[in-house]
């Protein structure tokens, strides 16, 4: 634990400089909650992107994402991502690509309007590698606990750029998804990234929120 343990910002939603709500949304970019982006390419699928008031006790903030075209034939290229980018000088207690590497305790809270399985990956953009683990969604907000193991291969760079993504998907296509989910890091191989995930785009009562969002040092994760 201790203070500064997350190196996520924003995590629980409260900042919303560019606006509380987006709809229509047919591409990539940041639209509401600091910090959060979205990816959207390929699909017909279109979506509404909110700063909501539903969270879970001891939040006052989400992000809503409420699918208001679905897309029900996937092509292969197709994909919806929540991207989070960390600055390599902000991961440097990971030690990742030495022999002390330590795991990853990654946390958050998640509901929608009905079961569902969706993934999030760890993408070091350093070295091109990447770790996926999937995850499930209910009607209630429940908090979901991953942990990632340490990677002694490929350090991040000690600078200001995006040495790691966050990803949480939501859609995608075969190119993503017709292989075996990559549970360990590993070079980058599209077709194990996403594999075994719903489509957020399946149909129009589709909802996804998300808070508490934390990524630390260890093996298991703690209180946000």
């Amino acid at each position: 634990g201790g203070v500064n343990r997350n190196v996520i910002i924003n995590g629980a939603m409260n900042v919303a400089q560019r606006g509380t709500s987006s709809t229509g949304i047919a591409s990539s970019d940041y639209y509401t909650c600091d910090r959060w982006r979205i990816i959207l390419g390929g699909a017909n699928g279109r979506l509404t992107m909110t700063q909501d008031s539903s969270a879970p006790s001891g939040f006052a903030n989400s992000i809503k994402l409420d699918c208001t075209t679905a897309d029900t034939s996937i092509a292969s290229g197709e994909v919806l991502i929540l991207q989070h980018k960390i600055e390599g000088q902000n991961l440097q207690g990971f030690a990742k690509g030495t022999s002390d590497a330590k795991p990853f305790a990654l946390s958050f809270y998640v509901k929608g309007n009905a079961s569902a399985t969706y993934v999030a990956e760890l993408m070091d953009n350093d070295n091109t590698r990447q770790v996926s683990k999937s995850f499930t969604v209910g009607t209630d907000w429940t908090r979901v606990e991953l942990t990632f193991p340490a990677d002694t291969t490929g350090a991040f760079d000690d600078d200001n750029g995006a040495s790691l993504d966050l990803m949480i998907w939501l859609h995608g296509g075969s190119t993503y998804t017709s292989g075996t989910l990559n549970e360990t890091w590993a070079s980058r191989t599209d077709a194990n990234r996403a594999v075994g995930i719903s489509s957020f785009f399946d149909s129009t009562d589709r909802t996804f929120f998300i808070t508490g969002v934390q990524l630390e040092v260890g093996q298991n994760p703690t209180e946000f």
